[in-house]
């Protein structure tokens, strides 16, 4: 390869090393972009699901709901918390027996977001209708996509990429809207204590009043008859032996008692 062309292939490669980093070169100040957001009337719904805790194990739940069916939360974090007559509990304070009661409100809301991108400049190359290279304020060349249909304003005249020369001094402003929906999510829960058991069974204490009928008059008391005298068998014999016996009795008593006293 002879001198001259290495310099000249040389030169080349810094004149695109050099244009590249014009169309490169990107500032803040050079594009103004503004963003504005205008919010829409927002809609609510409101979904409420009941159910009855069956069973409770440390961050483990288990909820059998209105239609029958068991819904298994797992890992409860102790941050979720109840509230059950005015007391806030965790899972760990829940019973089997409580009810539940979940309300979950879903706001949505409509939005657009509109960009706003404006950028003045003159024309140094123009590729119709795809790109321009305009000279910022700054004295820097910088690069832009033609979007379609897009309008530059050329001394109060709107002319499209194929009007624009080499030299003019433009103003093109690109809006964008972009159409969104903003959804919230706000569950509060609530419960009620479970019912008291029903006491154990106590003996029922009835009292039964029965009508008795009245007693019948009771008939006079015969008279008695009188007492029968004795026959003239009877004699005292009997009652003197008994007397006669007990003499005997307390003699030998007497006669013992000495006996010991001596």
């Amino acid at each position: 390869m002879k001198p001259s062309q290495s310099k000249h292939m040389l030169v080349a490669a810094l004149l695109v090393a050099s244009t590249a980093s014009v169309f490169a070169s990107v500032t803040a100040a050079q594009v103004e972009t503004k963003t504005t957001t205008t919010a829409g009337a927002p809609t609510r719904e409101v979904k409420v699901d009941r159910g009855e805790v069956v069973y409770v194990s440390g961050n483990d739940l288990v909820v059998k709901l209105e239609d029958g069916t068991l819904r298994h939360f797992n890992n409860v974090p102790d941050s979720a918390k109840v509230n059950v007559n005015g007391q806030q509990l965790g899972v760990r304070d829940l019973k089997p027996g409580m009810k539940l009661e979940r309300t979950t409100i879903t706001t949505s809301t409509p939005r657009t977001v509109t960009t706003t991108k404006s950028v003045t400049g003159t024309v140094w190359h123009v590729t119709p209708p795809t790109s321009v290279i305009l000279t910022m304020e700054n004295g820097k060349n910088q690069q832009f996509t033609i979007p379609d249909g897009q309008k530059f304003n050329v001394d109060g005249q709107m002319l499209d990429a194929f009007g624009l020369k080499k030299g003019m001094k433009i103003s093109a402003t690109k809006v964008v809207e972009v159409p969104e929906t903003v959804v919230s999510h706000e569950r509060n829960v609530s419960g009620t204590m479970a019912p008291a058991p029903p006491p154990a069974d106590q003996p029922v204490l009835l009292v039964v009043v029965r009508e008795t009928p009245a007693p019948a008059p009771a008939a006079a008391p015969a008279a008695e008859p009188a007492p029968k005298a004795l026959p003239k068998t009877a004699t005292s014999t009997p009652l003197l032996a008994f007397v006669g016996l007990c003499f005997i009795a307390m003699a030998f008593g007497i006669k013992i008692l000495r006996r010991s006293q001596a």
